[in-house]
């Protein structure tokens, strides 16, 4: 067997859908599925899906307040008013800025922006950032990405008369700003029909409305915004995506084209994983170090040469970034093994001096997917006595609920279901951390802290191919609310795998499924590549592509996970130097048996160090890898151990010093002359002449004595001082009635059964006796 590493749980689309879809749309089944999947079964719904337009995006002016904003603004440009736009240091925030700035620019306004700086102001409206745009003139500030929880500063700029407009997407608390006025896609009082929108999606709205008719040449800049900060991709969200990323491959905006070329992308073919892993962290990186604001001239960059300069000065602060990110992460895994060791806790709270509090967000997430735990990291200031962080979570784990239980020890908290930000006394960090996992034994099972991987497409190789896979642009952009399809295949045969890499840490497969074969590419599973045994059915999970090399396209899957409910057989026989099968098996958790004490003390020598287990003599633990050394007595003791061990893996070296199997039990004529003989002479000296009667006709020694020896059990001699004394008017009896006899067939069919089979024979004698072991054991619980 081969463990998955996540729990799988496969949800299979309707069949009948999938056949409808693929009738009326003429989808190949691998469209269809997604489509079925994501719950689109409707043809008109699908084809309004596939086919966006401008005329999907919402009239902006449906949005709560729109029209009162609107106006304020037109007049504060009529008044050549000094407006400010105040941004987030995020990417969303950023790409809002430069969106509405942008419009506000092409009206004529006298605008200009300002972003807090993390550390000196902290997320949101700031009132010592408002008390200085208000000094230095500003008389209208709209908020974009924010603002929605700033109720003090808000107050602040009513008590000078410079007037607020928020823009904003995040959870509304109990009380409303008191500002001049709101747009926010779920106001308590609107009534827009889409509240999902990013930050920059509402500011994209508000630029609509300000100029009119919708900004296109905005749409790859609202993009950005909407893949980074992780919104649902549907309705006005998937189509601003979908437009921007279009034109983003054929953008001339100096900024886009300088990001493209420092994050290595190809320009014609981003998608939105391009924005999302490459060109959203380099718009976030400055605002995670200090200032923002370059990424706002980067966006807003109108020659080349400032854009390039820009865009490199943006990569080296995300690779400065990234140096600090694993530094931390060290320093937090190591703070978790010193704390807990193996004995992971459900929720981990980890705070440390002197972490950069603009990255311990993307630290807690690299901690939860490691461990798949809830997990909150701290930057401690004892100075100020004060513990500010971000946290993570995993389902099942509503982190801002949670921790909204926690509100009398915090002093600021936010965020949604999977992520949130807070601050608290460093006095109360020992509190949070054991208030959070008392919580999390209340909530959560131990089958919800095994990371899960939910698989919505199940396919058949045959239905995989170049122009199938090319064709998925269609329906692209993947992200929340349209996951990317995560493709399985089940029952698959390797025909090929091997170890690929520098470090042969990589694997590479050919799976077959009889018919077609699929290739299949695991990075970091090369370890894998030892754990399949030949002819082992497998099933795999992961995502598909179009491999090309030397101008010829395959399909190809990039291997997620998986796995195989097989035990596997690794073949040992026949390789008679231990030094070269040793070296195939796990280092940890091998278990080496025999049966017989020769077998124990002939490898003793040869396995130095190595300790042998003697079956029936000594207690086996449960182990994962069991090398069976020799063969049995006996076919029942093999299928006992194999019962009670249960192991994933079965290295099969049954080391036979002298066989049975060539040599054959005697033929009855053999026995018939040897009897004669005998009773002619009354008595034969097996030590003196042995060898002689052995010459004569030809028999081995060792089959002598063993004639010898059958005679005896069944009473027809004695053996005295090495003298095979016959005894007469014995009874008579068969054959088979001697004990040695039938040990002798019992050893010749289980050598026949064990060493002398083909490997695919002997697979289906384990397979067998594995399914014997599930069939008792399902009758017990009957």
């Amino acid at each position: 067997m081969i463990q998955s590493k996540k729990r799988w749980t496969i949800d299979r689309p309707d069949e009948e859908s999938v056949k409808l879809l693929m009738s009326a749309l003429e989808l190949p089944s691998v469209h269809a599925k997604i489509l079925v999947s994501r719950g689109y079964t409707d043809v008109e719904a699908v084809k309004s899906f596939l086919h966006m337009s401008n005329d999907s995006l919402h009239n902006p002016f449906l949005l709560f307040d729109m029209k009162k904003s609107v106006e304020r603004i037109r007049q504060a440009i009529e008044a050549n008013e000094k407006i400010t736009v105040y941004g987030d240091y995020d990417a969303d925030g950023v790409t809002s800025v430069t969106v509405l700035t942008t419009a506000l620019e092409m009206l004529g306004a006298n605008v200009d922006f300002a972003i807090p700086n993390r550390f000196e102001h902290g997320y949101g409206p700031n009132v010592e950032l408002f008390q200085k745009l208000h000094e230095a003139g500003t008389g209208l500030l709209i908020t974009v990405d924010n603002g929605i929880s700033g109720l003090e500063a808000v107050a602040y700029a009513n008590s000078v008369s410079m007037d607020v407009i928020i823009t904003d997407h995040h959870e509304i608390g109990p009380v409303l700003p008191d500002a001049f006025s709101i747009i926010h896609p779920r106001h308590p009082e609107g009534t827009y029909p889409f509240g999902e929108l990013a930050g920059v999606g509402v500011a994209f709205k508000l630029a609509s409305a300000l100029l009119g008719e919708v900004p296109e040449d905005l749409y790859e800049i609202a993009a950005i915004g909407t893949v980074a900060d992780l919104v649902p991709l549907k309705d006005e969200n998937r189509f601003i995506v979908k437009e921007g990323i279009k034109r983003m491959r054929k953008s001339k905006r100096p900024g886009i084209q300088a990001l493209v070329r420092v994050s290595s992308t190809e320009q014609q073919s981003l998608t939105e994983e391009s924005l999302g892993f490459m060109i959203g962290p380099r718009l976030n990186a400055p605002g995670r170090l200090g200032s923002a604001d370059d990424a706002v001239y980067l966006l807003k960059a109108e020659g080349q040469a400032e854009a390039i300069a820009l865009a490199e000065r943006l990569d080296s602060l995300n690779k400065e970034r990234q140096a600090i990110v694993s530094t931390i992460a060290e320093e937090v895994e190591q703070a978790v093994i010193d704390m807990y060791g193996d004995s992971i806790p459900e929720v981990l709270v980890i705070g440390g001096e002197g972490w950069n509090p603009g990255v311990v967000g993307i630290v807690s997430s690299r901690l939860t997917e490691k461990y798949y735990r809830p997990s909150i990291v701290l930057c401690v200031d004892n100075e100020t006595g004060i513990a500010k962080g971000s946290g993570r979570s995993i389902a099942g784990f509503d982190l801002f609920k949670e921790l909204s239980k926690n509100a009398d020890i915090l002093s600021h908290f936010g965020g949604h279901e999977m992520a949130a930000g807070m601050s608290l006394s460093v006095n109360d960090v020992v509190a949070l951390r054991s208030r959070l996992n008392a919580q999390a034994k209340e909530v959560l099972t131990t089958e919800m802290l095994i990371p899960q991987l939910r698989i919505d497409v199940p396919l058949t190789i045959g239905e995989i191919d170049v122009d199938v896979l090319e064709s998925m642009e269609q329906l692209r952009p993947f992200g929340m609310s349209f996951e990317k399809p995560v493709f399985m295949i089940e029952n698959l045969t390797p025909t090929s795998i091997r170890k690929i890499g520098a470090a042969k840490n990589h694997l590479k497969m050919e799976l077959s499924d009889g018919t077609d074969s699929l290739d299949v590419i695991g990075f970091g599973d090369g370890e894998l590549a030892d754990a399949i045994s030949p002819g082992a059915k497998l099933s795999i999970t992961g995502d598909l592509q179009v491999n090309e090399w030397n101008g010829r396209k395959k399909p190809q899957m990039l291997l997620e996970d998986l796995l195989s409910n097989q035990r596997q057989l690794f073949d040992l026989r026949g390789i008679r130097e231990p030094g070269r099968w040793t070296q195939l098996l796990p280092e940890n958790g091998t278990v080496y048996v025999a049966f017989q004490q020769s077998t124990i003390d002939h490898f003793s020598t040869v396995l130095d160090g190595v300790l042998i287990h003697h079956v029936g003599h000594a207690d086996i633990t449960d182990t994962d890898y069991i090398v069976l050394l020799d063969v049995p007595e006996k076919e029942q003791q093999l299928k006992e151990l194999i019962a009670s061990v249960n192991p994933k893996r079965i290295y099969a070296h049954f080391y036979v010093p002298e066989s049975k199997y060539f040599e054959g039990v005697p033929s009855r004529e053999h026995f018939g002359w040897y009897y004669s003989f005998l009773k002619k002479r009354g008595s034969f000296d097996l030590r003196n002449q042995v060898q002689q009667l052995s010459k004569h006709k030809g028999w081995k020694i060792d089959t002598i004595y063993f004639m010898t020896k059958v005679f005896s059990e069944l009473g027809f001699v004695k053996i005295e001082d090495g003298l095979a004394i016959v005894i007469e008017d014995a009874d008579k009896k068969q054959l088979s009635e001697s004990a040695a006899y039938q040990n002798r067939g019992r050893q010749i069919e289980l050598e026949k059964t064990l060493v002398y089979a083909s490997y695919m024979e002997l697979k289906k004698w384990f397979d067998d006796v594995c399914d014997e072991t599930v069939i008792r054991e399902e009758q017990l619980w009957i």
